[in-house]
């Protein structure tokens, strides 16, 4: 297929900038797969379209924040520097995206505030950076004072409450982006899934940034996709064997869960508990293995993430519900509405 085949008109004020006041008060359009049928509803009136015996499949990872703004010292010193944590390579080390790139080569220094002293011991064949950061006490601790939260370069203002960009079940630091689809729940709302009978259980998968990079070849299975770090637990994976086992479904909350799942079936035969990484690129024609329903949000033309869902729901199928989400004045992306698709 190409990547024009994924593309859709999207007005720039239907792109959301700032989160509602209530998680589950955004709109959820409802979409069933065999008969393309779509209901427009509320995230609270999820339950409703689940059964006893259901299990829902979250992504526990927690956003990093990793955004860091510094000062070069030696050198050029005083000059501004923007630094985005990526991948930590070890004890101290990490893979970051700097700017500007062009000023900032093996053994320059970068100063965040205080508390943190980076330096680039690295300059790798893409442009990113392997800095090693020099600090007392622990590093995550330094970074929850010092660092902000990535947001999407489509979004452009600033949360007044960073904990809005975090599931209520984030967990596990590591990642340079929220799992969005998870961004709907309260607690309250998964009261009630346990409540009906209705069962959750996580996995960790560390959404990296090139979940937002864009797809350049024309003919998208050309496209290598970015690697992400992921877990699954016993627990988690004899839960789900047993639901299955049971005759009810397996939905994964997000893309990312969906991968995560996908990956590990793919490489077990079934599912088993592993971790490790995947950059397993789910496009139409793909058969699932696991999953039987997926939450999610709206996402950008011609990303791989409208080319998973496309082939969850059908290409068809899919097209459709954007342009009707469209029509219908939903909110977009990482802070928008969300859609179930069952």
């Amino acid at each position: 297929m190409k990547k024009r085949d994924f593309y859709y008109e999207l007005p720039q004020e239907l792109i959301a900038q700032r989160p509602l006041e209530r998680r589950d008060a955004s709109r959820m359009m409802a979409v069933k797969r065999e008969s393309g049928e779509i209901a427009h509803k509320h995230f609270y009136d999820l339950p409703d379209f689940l059964n006893a015996g259901d299990l829902l499949i979250m992504n526990d990872s927690r956003v990093l924040p990793a955004r860091l703004y510094g000062v070069k010292e030696g050198d050029g010193a005083g000059a501004k520097v923007e630094t985005l944590l990526l991948k930590q390579m070890g004890r101290n080390e990490w893979e970051c995206i700097v700017k500007p790139g062009r000023k900032l080569r093996s053994g320059a220094r970068v100063r965040f505030g205080e508390e943190l002293l980076g330096e680039i011991k690295e300059v790798l064949s893409d442009g990113n950076r392997i800095m090693k950061f020099e600090y007392e006490g622990n590093f995550f601790d330094v970074l929850d004072r010092v660092g902000m939260l990535p947001l999407p370069h489509y979004i452009t203002e600033e949360l007044e409450d960073g904990e809005r960009y975090q599931t209520v079940y984030s967990k596990e630091l590591g990642s340079a982006a929220a799992p969005t689809a998870g961004l709907h729940f309260t607690d309250e709302i998964i009261e009630k899934l346990h409540a009906k009978g209705i069962n959750t259980a996580f996995v960790t998968l560390h959404v990296g940034l090139g979940t937002f990079r864009p797809v350049k070849e024309e003919e998208i299975e050309d496209h290598k996709m970015h690697t992400e770090s992921y877990s699954i637990s016993e627990e988690t994976a004899e839960l789900i064997k047993k639901t299955k086992a049971e005759g009810g479904r397996v939905i994964a909350v997000g893309t990312t869960s969906c991968r995560t799942l996908e990956s590990v079936a793919k490489k077990c035969g079934d599912i088993c508990a592993d971790e490790g990484s995947t950059d397993i690129f789910i496009y139409p024609g793909y058969k699932f293995k696991v999953i039987d329903g997926l939450i999610t949000n709206f996402h950008l033309p011609e990303s791989t993430l409208i080319m998973l869902v496309s082939a969850f729901a059908g290409y068809e199928n899919t097209m459709k519900c954007y342009r009707e989400a469209v029509e219908q004045r939903y909110r977009f992306y990482s802070l928008g509405d969300s859609m179930l698709i069952l």
